[in-house]
């Protein structure tokens, strides 16, 4: 991936970042040209909001509050590092879901 792609999705991709408002605005902007390392981030983003609505909806309501405080610092963690790989305009997996975010997303 070139340089120039990484540069002109960057701003996309830090966009996504920022809960689902943010994911909605750089889908739509990503939409006419489609930037690969946006779309990369795109994906990943939307796994990683699935990911956290569960843990509210499922984890918090049938394994309590503590186990939802866990998972809820993992995701963090989570998504600071892809945070972290857009800023050094890297592409990197969220680790652990990171390969099945972009296979179940690769329509996007």
């Amino acid at each position: 991936m070139g340089n120039q792609t990484v540069n002109e999705g960057k701003t996309n991709a830090i966009i996504c970042h920022f809960w689902v408002i943010g994911l909605i605005i750089a889908f739509v902007l990503n939409m006419n040209k489609k930037n690969s390392f946006a779309n990369f981030y795109i994906r990943q983003m939307i796994g990683l909001n699935i990911l956290s609505f569960l843990n509210t909806w499922v984890v918090y309501k049938y394994l309590g509050s503590f186990a939802g405080w866990i998972v809820g610092v993992i995701l963090f963690v989570l998504w600071v590092i892809s945070f972290m790989a857009v800023l050094k305009g890297e592409k990197k997996l969220v680790p652990i879901f990171g390969e099945q975010f972009q296979d179940w997303f690769k329509g996007i």
